[in-house]
């Protein structure tokens, strides 16, 4: 899905790193698609069941991303905003293939 301003990730041959804006409590884990932030900002948004206590939602977040993405759990890391509703999820791998993959998790095609 592309959307005005840019991608809500950046890709580089061995990695993509992805802003999420996250919801916790949300009922299911899912990826929502994409939205712009106020600021025009692209961010993917998540949603998972986990409640923001002891690292939990952001267990629940890596997970989630690792099953959409099809790669091992070892592949994917937080790398910022760890007590923040935006975080930064960074997935070791192809950058090419994995940008592919979240376009069409974006898309709702996946």
């Amino acid at each position: 899905m592309s959307v005005p301003g840019g991608q809500a990730w950046t890709v580089s041959r061995y990695a993509v790193v992805v802003t999420v804006r996250l919801t916790t409590k949300g009922g299911r884990d899912a990826i929502d698609g994409i939205e712009l932030l106020g600021d025009g900002r692209p961010v993917l948004k998540a949603r998972v069941r986990a409640a923001p206590e002891d690292g939990e939602a952001n267990a629940a977040l890596l997970k989630l991303m690792s099953q959409a993405l099809d790669v091992s759990a070892r592949q994917v890391s937080l790398v910022g905003g760890a007590t923040a509703r935006l975080k930064r999820v960074k997935i070791d791998g192809n950058g090419a293939a994995l940008a592919a993959t979240l376009e069409k998790i974006a898309a709702g095609t996946s």
